[in-house]
């Protein structure tokens, strides 16, 4: 039988020991953590968005950086292919909005345990191991080193992830075995991550979710890069929240880019129609002060931060409000902003975007151009896509393209 070894027992690197195992492989799986699946527990906050129901000419339009690369995997692997994969392993899925797709039972455990007993079935076997090196013979790839043992084999599949969320064991290992072949790593960044924010009101509305608002991000040169309604939550430190991962996606260069995120707090109102609303509220409430009044109009944590924003003093009567200044409040309704300073650390990414550079693998098979027998899957490649299930959906689809492939290499 072909030895396969394969390192990393997360989403990908579980999808390429079944897909080998099943071409009849004897495949063995290092995974460092004492349990595979450790970062699939925490996706799609605890409950594990599978994939998108959607075609996969789609994905593809959610990945914004070498998304060429995975035409064929996709093609051979789509959403579809997976929804059909755990429905096979007894797993019940459904389709939420946006077409994610989760399991019904709304727990990321259920796809982890699939996984789990159809590798046991398939006689996958499983060790404790951190993989450290690749080894090579006569330019090969012929195995692993760990740092419990040696496991020779025919085929070599990196899966060990990125670089966030180090304490599912994403530490980077894979970069540097493969940096130690020759491979070129495009330098990691957080993707999907909370945003960071100088605005010192951002810290005085610490922990105010907003639901149904519309989150508008532009460029120095005033670009509109994403638009989506959504929630958010104002952190201490700047911006977090489904929304706020989202964008964070379409900020890619902070090093040369400024980012101002505008929210829209009442998307449901035109400006005229929301103009009309104040002035109602202002006339029936005329002898309020105006902090009290705003109450009826936005969170007890935001009116004080209008209110500032706009120049208004707290205790002005409703009844003496000025044109400009309900013409700022207006404005501030409809465009709440926030400067970005940067994102926060990779670690608390979902995902990372950087890894082996797409270039130097071999886009149909995942195979090393540069190392016969070494193959790469998930994360660990310089691809990556928005939210909403693509990045899993990625994984699954260059695992099973890995792990086949790595069979079939191995036969010759």
């Amino acid at each position: 039988m072909r030895e396969i070894v394969i390192a990393g027992g997360g989403s990908a690197g579980m999808m390429a020991a079944i897909a080998a195992a099943r071409l009849g492989g004897a495949v063995t799986l290092l995974e460092r953590n004492p349990k595979v699946g450790r970062k699939l527990y925490i996706t799609g906050k605890g409950r594990c968005n599978v994939t998108n129901h959607c075609s996969g000419e789609k994905v593809l339009e959610m990945v914004p950086r070498n998304s060429r690369f995975l035409y064929g995997a996709i093609a051979r692997t789509p959403p579809a292919w997976v929804e059909e994969f755990f429905s096979a392993l007894g797993v019940e899925l459904k389709v939420e909005r946006g077409g994610r797709v989760f399991p019904a039972s709304d727990k990321a455990a259920d796809i982890v345990d699939a996984l789990f007993y159809e590798m046991k079935r398939l006689r996958v076997k499983i060790l404790q191991d951190r993989a450290v090196s690749i080894i090579i013979e006569d330019g090969c790839a012929k195995g692993l080193k760990g740092e419990r043992g040696t496991y020779p084999a025919d085929a070599v599949v990196l899966a060990t992830g990125g670089v966030s969320y180090p304490a599912t064991g994403s530490t980077g290992d894979g970069f540097q075995m493969a940096q130690a072949v020759g491979h070129t790593v495009i330098e990691p960044k957080p993707s999907l991550v909370p945003l960071e924010s100088s605005d010192r009101f951002c810290g005085a509305m610490q922990g105010l979710a907003l639901k149904n608002v519309v989150l508008r991000v532009k460029n120095q040169k005033k670009k509109v890069l994403f638009q989506e309604q959504g929630e958010l939550l104002f952190t201490h430190f700047g911006l977090s929240g489904p929304l706020v991962l989202s964008a964070s996606a379409h900020m890619r260069d902070f090093a040369k880019e400024q980012y101002t995120c505008f929210i829209d707090l009442k998307p449901a109102l035109d400006e005229p129609a929301l103009d009309a609303r104040l002035v109602r509220e202002l006339a029936q409430g005329s002898n309020k002060d105006m902090d009290n009044l705003l109450n009826a109009l936005a969170p007890r944590l935001l009116v004080p931060v209008l209110l500032e924003r706009a120049d208004i003093p707290g205790d002005k009567k409703a009844r003496d409000l000025t044109r400009p200044e309900r013409r700022r409040l207006l404005e501030l309704f409809k465009s709440f902003s926030v400067t970005v300073s940067g994102p926060r650390p990779i670690a608390e990414a979902i995902v990372t975007s950087g890894g082996v550079k797409a270039a130097e693998v071999d886009p149909k098979t995942m195979e090393s151009k540069k190392i016969p027998g070494l193959f790469f899957a998930g994360e660990l490649l310089d691809v990556d896509a928005y939210t909403g299930g693509f990045n899993l959906q990625i994984a699954w689809a260059t695992g099973r393209a890995a792990g086949e492939h790595a069979v079939r290499e191995a036969e010759g």
